[in-house]
């Protein structure tokens, strides 16, 4: 990739910033998001990993890591164009992760793995990190484990937990909270509008 190559794609990513974030208004507001510095990060330390240096690309992660509040992209994961994290801090993508383009991920979203038993159990080279395809947006507090298959266009919504693959398209929610009325003896309580399907992109 040559520097114009990396320019173009600098300016996408801040055009991505503008466009997805409703409190950002200028050029140098979108500078200053988080995820901005922990993507461009990850792209070098990505090179240098696959380049066959782990314990540089190690290091760049961990200063992607403080400089972003606490985003974590393993230098093994391939991360599509224009990924907009809104937030951030927590955010976990995992090392065989694969996110398409134009996927955003709100606060606190992990994509990540079964655990070392089961993984130690696969054959070496086997994805253990779920792959996103393009258009996805996964909301706040979600959990995304194992090497599932979230399809194009799928929307999963805040504090969801998913183990299984998503078809394209699809909107998955978790369970709705419930509002218990002070006052009743039998409970009697009313679902909160938090887990509807039109709210499965809320990021609080």
């Amino acid at each position: 990739m040559g520097i114009r190559d990396v320019a173009d794609r600098v300016r996408e990513d801040i055009a991505v910033v503008i466009e997805r974030d409703p409190s950002v208004h200028t050029v140098g507001e979108a500078l200053l998001a988080p995820h901005l510095v922990a993507m461009w990060l990850h792209r070098l330390s990505h090179v240098v990993h696959r380049s066959g240096h782990p314990v540089v690309a190690r290091l760049i992660f961990r200063v992607g890591r403080q400089l972003s509040g606490g985003i974590e992209i393993h230098p093994g994961a391939r991360i599509g164009r224009r990924l907009f994290i809104d937030h951030g801090c927590g955010t976990v993508i995992g090392e065989t992760a694969v996110l398409g383009d134009d996927v955003t991920l709100y606060h606190q979203v992990t994509l990540g793995a079964l655990g070392w038993r089961r993984d130690r159990r696969r054959p070496p080279g086997q994805r253990r990190h779920p792959k996103l395809g393009s258009g996805v947006v996964v909301g706040a507090n979600s959990v995304i484990l194992g090497p599932v298959e979230i399809g194009d266009n799928a929307r999963i919504g805040a504090r969801t937990f998913v183990v299984d693959d998503v078809p394209a398209g699809a909107i998955v929610v978790a369970r709705a909270s419930r509002t218990v009325l002070p006052g009743t003896s039998n409970g009697v309580a009313r679902p909160s509008r938090a887990g509807r399907a039109d709210d499965a992109e809320a990021d609080t």
